[in-house]
């Protein structure tokens, strides 16, 4: 017969508070880091250690054109410094998406950068799966990230993986960061709205949290180009913190235990008899 009743709780149990960033970034870069600072301030008001920016943060235009390429950045550039510094001041994590500087002429990088509370880069994701769907051509302008290894790290005992937007149509990328030890996943994005596309997003975000027993917290563009319904959902599918169609934070509390319960009581990770390799 099986039991119920909830794990028990044991010292080496984490609780953190995480916070989902909902903004529409422009093209005014100087613009885009102030909003970024003032609303990262305001999660650490609210106590969150971990703070999740949406893709394309730094620069944003509709459509993807050429002049993403003439406003990228490296990672030394001015936006991860106002991570960084944002960091340092309320002593937390941040991970953002930016436009990032390559050696190929006209393209950027959709990159992520996850910055720890000394103002140090923890961990880097290029996005994979560019978002050629639904009339849009992302690989017209964008260099394909590569298929390293999962990009994890940890924010005080919590570890968190990378991925971006449109790989939540690609199960296995949420998967492999599954098997690299996520207990939750950030998913920065720029969700573009059209017919049943929120209704995607929602259904993916859940779907992801579900089968790989863990929590998703995504961080969306609000409306009129994005979904907005930013939201941090846990193990079992559940929002348990989420915005609307406006500019906000949204936090939620994240537990290490209730990873290990969900995981005891639908052990799919252990009973799958499948892998996820590259192709």
């Amino acid at each position: 017969m099986s039991d119920d009743r909830p794990a028990e709780l044991t010292i080496d149990d984490r609780t953190i508070a995480v916070a989902v960033v909902q903004f529409a970034p422009g093209e005014d870069r100087v613009h885009n880091r102030d909003v970024a600072s003032g609303l990262i301030a305001v999660a650490a008001s609210r106590g969150a250690r971990l703070v999740v920016l949406p893709e394309y943060s730094s620069y944003f235009v509709d459509p993807l054109g050429a002049s993403f390429a003439r406003n990228a950045e490296g990672l030394d550039g001015d936006f991860v410094g106002t991570l960084a510094a944002a960091a340092r001041e309320h002593g937390l994590w941040v991970v953002a998406g930016l436009v990032e500087k390559t050696d190929v002429a006209h393209k950027f990088s959709n990159t992520l950068v996850a910055v720890d509370p000394a103002g140090d880069v923890v961990a880097t994701y290029r996005k994979q799966h560019l978002y050629d769907a639904f009339g849009a051509q992302e690989s017209e302008w964008v260099v394909p990230g590569d298929l390293d290894a999962p990009q994890t790290f940890a924010v005080d005992g919590i570890v968190v993986g990378l991925q971006t937007c449109y790989d939540l149509r690609f199960p296995e990328v949420t998967r492999r960061l599954a098997d690299a030890g996520a207990d939750l996943v950030a998913v920065p994005a720029e969700w573009v709205r059209g017919p049943l596309k929120e209704h995607h997003w929602t259904t993916l975000l859940a779907a992801r949290a579900i089968e790989n027993t863990l929590y998703v917290a995504a961080a969306d563009h609000p409306p009129a180009i994005g979904v907005g319904a930013s939201a941090v959902v846990d193990p079992m599918g559940v929002t348990i913190a989420a915005l609307g169609e406006t500019t906000g934070v949204a936090v939620g509390e994240v537990s290490s235990a209730r990873v290990r319960e969900v995981r005891e009581r639908n052990p799919a990770l252990r009973l799958r008899r499948y892998g996820v390799t590259p192709l």
